[in-house]
């Protein structure tokens, strides 16, 4: 009985990640089609890396918040050390590797890496803190990243790379050229971020996760959500699977930051500060803690909306406002269930073949 029910559960997972992959794919193949002929306006088609990169931010601060259970207020702090790394390194490695994905792919990696290294540098000493004690400790983090990205200068000439936390000590030859400006941030930024590349990160990050919540490890991280002192009595390691989840996190937080950089011809640190980290986590509130595709769902959504409402200048972020509101509150509200069932029940079921109705009925669709 005990096996049948494993058999069952894992055919379920199964279908919930083909499902998964299958929208993001039928989303990638519809959207392409559209922007290459030329059927989106060109400030929709500026916005789908973006969308891109939340939906990476969403899907990877879901794994923090909802899978391991902690608040984190910082995650924009990730995704701006991968932004800046990926920006540099893109600059860098201009002359180098002249094809634009390969070079895209390398930033993307280089970001990251540094910014799983950084996030150690955060969780390790703060190992024992939950709750709201980790929250500030994460937002104290975001905010001091921020600022000291205002105060780093990077410039590249025929010496090499100059780094210094200010412009006068950079000392370059004549004809070098400045890639970080400290409060003016990254500039003269190449776009090379594209769909295809946002969709293969969105996939990847994917991937990752879901893998990982099937895993060992996974069902040890969603053990220490549910009942820390019980992971801890039958052998779990809280430090090992705690670090695990917030390094990688954080490190599909700097790939995504990479990704939003090379989309503009410029940054700026204040583009990753504290709004940034709550407006991903509204993503991962709507979308459902824990629920993967509601994260996607609700990243897209939501990036795109106050562009669909520009027209509306003047009303525009207050009824994104009242938007965000409503959702909140019927997701939220335990009659909206019971009430899906019996619409189902009432209206599509008897229009629908006995053995279709049947199984929309058990998934409470």
């Amino acid at each position: 009985m005990a096996d049948k029910m494993k058999k069952l559960n894992f055919k379920k997972f199964l279908k919930g990640n083909a499902l998964t992959y299958l929208m993001v794919i039928v989303a990638y193949v519809i959207l392409f089609v559209m922007q290459t002929l030329g059927l989106l306006s060109n400030s929709l088609s500026g916005f789908l890396v973006p969308i891109c990169a939340y939906v990476v931010m969403a899907v990877s601060l879901n794994l923090t918040v909802g899978i391991m259970g902690e608040l984190s207020l910082g995650h924009a702090g990730f995704m701006s050390v991968g932004a800046y790394t990926g920006a540099v390194c893109s600059a860098l490695l201009a002359d180098l590797i002249p094809f634009a994905p390969l070079r895209l792919a390398i930033a993307m990696v280089g970001g990251g890496i540094l910014a799983g290294l950084v996030s150690l540098i955060v969780v390790v000493p703060v190992l024992r803190l939950r709750g709201d004690y980790l929250a500030i400790v994460t937002l104290a983090f975001g905010e001091i990243i921020r600022n000291i990205m205002q105060v780093i200068y990077i410039g590249k000439d025929a010496n090499g790379v100059h780094f210094a936390m200010s412009e006068g000590a950079l000392n370059m030859a004549e004809g070098g050229k400045m890639i970080v400006r400290g409060p003016m941030g990254v500039v003269g930024i190449q776009k090379i971020s594209t769909l295809t590349m946002g969709f293969i990160l969105v996939m990847i990050t994917l991937v990752v996760v879901l893998n990982l919540i099937r895993s060992r490890q996974g069902r040890a991280i969603m053990a220490m959500r549910d009942n820390r002192i019980a992971a801890e009595s039958v052998g779990i390691s809280i430090a090992k699977y705690k670090i695990m989840a917030f390094v990688t996190s954080a490190v599909l937080a700097g790939a995504a930051g990479a990704l939003y950089a090379m989309n503009f011809s410029s940054i700026l640190s204040k583009k990753f500060d504290f709004n940034t980290s709550i407006l991903v986590l509204v993503f991962v509130v709507l979308g459902g803690m824990g629920n993967i595709r509601g994260s996607i769902i609700a990243a897209a959504a939501l990036t795109i909306l106050p562009e669909l409402l520009r027209e509306y200048a003047d009303y525009r972020m207050l009824v994104y406002a009242i938007v965000l509101i409503v959702v909140m509150l019927v997701t939220n509200n335990p009659k909206i269930k019971p009430m899906a069932t019996k619409f189902w029940e009432e209206k599509i079921a008897p229009k629908l073949p006995k053995k279709k109705a049947k199984e929309g009925v058990v998934n409470g669709k």
